[in-house]
C-alpha cells in the first residue's frame, strides 16, 4: 500500500527539498519553514542549524526491512541521536540540510512514509504494542490500525484536516495508547467489537474523549474515521489555530450535540460509502513454533503463542544508542517472523522469539531500564525542540542517576512522565507523577522549573488527569524523588500501595520543594 502513496506524493518531495534549501539559505523564517516542513515529518531544531525527521511506523511495528533501513541510514549519515517517541515513531536528530532531504526520499523508497508526521495532518496511527501476541488482549487490533493508517494517508491533500488528528487502537482496558482521550480512539470489547471515543486530547485544556458508539463491528472502522473528519470539516475551528483541534468541538457543540451529530453522520456514511474492511486478524498471527521452557526474566513476556516470547527494551528517556539498530538487525535477521514493536512509553518489544532467541536479544538490550522508575518518559526537550521550555531529557537523566544511588526496590517509585512545555508530548497529565516544564521567578532571576502533577491514570474506566501540586525548581526535583522513595520504602510498600493508603503524605513531601 505504501508504494501507491510513493507515487502520489512524489512531486511533494521536490517541494520539500526546495523549501529546505530556502530555509538553510535564510530566505524564509523558522515559522514559515515549520508550517511547511512539519507536513513531511521534519522540523528545524532549536537554533535552526540542524533538522530532525520523524519516521512514522503504523501501529508501531517495525519489520526487518524497515529496521535495516534505519540501521543503514544511521551508519551512512553518521547520525548521533535517535529518539523513540510517545507516538510510536523513530526520530532522527541533528541532521544536515542534505541529509534530511536525502532521508525523506530514501525512507519513502523503503515503505516509510513521513508525510503527515507533523503539521496539520493525521499523525502516526497508534496501537497497543503487543497486539496479536498479548495473553491479556481481547483481540488483535493491529491489522485495523494499519488499514486506518493507509486510509488517513489518502486524505492528505484531499481534505483540510484539524491541526492534528491522532487515531489509535487499544486491545484491552490498559489503554496504553490513550484511546479514550485521543481525537479518535477504538477500544476492543469482549464481544469482538469496538467502542469508539472522539474529541479527546492532552495539552492545553485537556479533555477526555466522548464515547459516541458502542459495539461497532471492526470492519466498520474506516466509516468512523471518515465521520470524524466530516464532523470536523463541517464544525471545526479553522480561524483560530490554537483551537483547531477536535477536542474543542466539545465546547462549541456541547457533548450531547456532538454525540448526536456523529451518530447521524455515521449512519449516513454507512449507507452510502464503500469502506468495509475484510480482515481476519487471526491470519496475521505468527506461524512459527516455540518450545515450552521455564524462561523467566523481568524483561521477558510469554506470548499467547505457546513457546514464543517478547523481550522488552526501554532505553532511558527513549534515547537509543545509534549503533544499537545495527546490532539488533544483525541478531534478528535470520530469526523467523521476529519483529519490533515500538511502545507509547518510548521503549520497544522484540516479539515472536523462541527461548534461545530471547536470550540473545536480552544480551544486547541489557543497557536498558531495569526498574519502573527508569522506564519513565520524557519528551526530547528544549535544547532541541523549538516549542520546548524545560530540559526534559536532562532532568530525567539527573533523576535516574540520583535515585540509583539509593538502591530502592523496584516499584518504590513510579514511572514519571515529563513534558518540556504545555503541549504534553510526554503525556504528563496521565502519569502517577507528571512534570511540565516552564520557568519560575527567583531572587537570581527566572529559573527552569517544572509544574508537578499527581495521580493521573490512563486505564479505561478509571481515566483521570493528574492534579497540579505546585512548581519546583529543576535542581530540587531529584531530591524530591529521593525523599518520596525513602518514605515509601520505610512503609515496605510499592508506590501504588503507598499512594492508596497515604495520599496526603505525597502532597506533604512535595510541599517542601514547592
Amino acid at each position: 500500500m505504501e508504494k501507491l502513496y510513493l507515487e502520489k506524493f512524489r512531486k511533494d518531495l521536490t517541494a520539500f527539498r526546495e523549501m529546505t534549501e530556502k530555509f538553510y539559505n535564510k530566505e524564509i523564517t523558522v515559522v514559515e519553514y515549520k508550517g511547511f516542513s512539519g507536513g513531511f515529518g521534519s522540523y528545524a531544531q532549536r537554533g535552526g542549524e540542524r533538522s530532525m525527521l520523524r519516521l512514522r511506523m503504523a501501529g508501531g511495528e517495525v519489520d526487518k526491512e524497515k529496521l535495516k533501513f534505519v540501521a543503514d541510514s544511521i551508519e551512512k549519515y553518521n547520525i548521533d541521536k535517535v529518539h523513540l517517541t510517545t507516538c510510536q515513531t523513530i526520530q532522527l536528530h541533528n541532521l544536515t540540510k542534505n541529509t534530511v532531504c536525502q532521508l525523506v526520499e530514501e525512507a519513502w523508497e523503503h515503505g516509510i512514509i513521513t508525510r503527515g508526521g507533523g503539521g496539520d495532518y493525521p499523525r502516526n496511527v497508534m496501537c497497543s504494542p503487543l497486539s496479536g501476541v498479548n495473553k491479556e488482549e481481547v483481540f488483535d487490533v493491529l491489522p485495523f490500525a494499519k488499514e486506518a493508517g493507509n486510509y488517513l494517508l489518502g486524505l492528505i491533500g484531499e481534505v483540510k484536516l484539524p491541526r492534528k488528528l491522532k487515531v489509535c487502537f487499544s486491545n484491552n482496558n490498559k489503554n496504553e495508547v490513550h484511546a479514550t482521550f485521543r481525537d479518535l480512539g477504538f477500544i476492543a470489547k469482549e464481544n469482538g467489537s469496538f467502542d469508539v471515543y472522539i474529541a479527546g486530547g492532552l495539552g492545553i485544556k485537556p479533555k477526555f474523549g466522548v464515547k459516541v458508539v458502542e459495539n461497532i463491528e471492526p470492519s466498520k472502522v474506516l466509516f468512523c474515521i471518515k465521520t470524524m473528519v466530516d464532523i470536523f470539516t463541517e464544525h471545526g475551528n479553522y480561524e483560530n489555530r490554537a483551537a483547531s483541534r477536535t477536542r474543542y468541538l466539545q465546547e462549541t457543540l456541547g457533548v450531547e450535540e456532538l454525540k448526536k451529530l456523529f451518530q447521524e453522520k455515521l449512519a449516513q456514511n454507512l449507507s452510502v460509502e464503500k469502506l468495509e474492511l475484510d480482515l481476519v486478524p487471526e491470519s496475521f498471527q505468527p506461524k512459527k513454533k516455540g518450545t515450552t521452557t521455564d524462561l523467566k526474566h523481568a524483561r521477558v513476556i510469554a506470548q499467547k503463542q505457546e513457546g514464543l516470547y517478547a523481550v522488552s527494551y526501554h532505553p532511558v528517556g527513549g534515547i537509543v544508542a545509534p549503533e544499537f539498530f545495527q546490532k539488533l538487525h544483525k541478531i534478528i535477521v535470520d530469526m523467523d517472523e521476529v519483529k519490533v514493536r515500538l511502545t507509547p512509553a518510548q521503549g520497544m518489544y522484540i516479539i515472536n522469539l523462541t527461548a534461545k532467541e530471547a536470550e540473545k536479544v536480552l544480551e544486547i538490550t541489557k543497557d536498558g531500564a531495569e526498574t519502573i522508575f527508569e522506564r519513565s518518559t520524557a519528551c526530547i526537550g528544549a535544547d532541541i525542540c523549538q516549542q520546548g521550555i524545560g530540559l526534559s531529557q536532562a532532568l530525567l537523566k539527573a533523576c535516574v542517576e540520583r535515585v540509583r544511588k539509593e538502591n530502592f526496590a523496584d516499584g518504590v517509585l513510579p514511572a514519571i512522565y515529563i513534558s518540556g512545555c504545555p503541549s504534553s508530548c510526554g503525556a504528563h497529565q496521565t502519569a502517577a507523577i507528571g512534570l511540565r516544564g516552564g520557568k519560575k521567578p527567583s531572587p537570581e532571576g527566572p529559573k527552569f522549573a517544572f509544574a508537578v502533577y499527581e495521580n493521573g491514570c490512563q486505564l479505561e474506566g478509571e481515566e483521570r488527569f493528574g492534579q497540579e501540586l505546585g512548581i519546583m525548581y529543576e535542581e530540587q526535583i531529584p531530591e524530591f524523588f529521593v525523599e518520596l522513595g525513602r518514605a515509601v520504602e520505610a512503609e515496605g510498600m510499592s508506590y501504588e500501595e503507598f499512594r492508596n493508603k497515604y495520599p496526603e503524605k505525597i502532597r506533604e513531601i512535595a510541599t517542601k520543594y514547592i
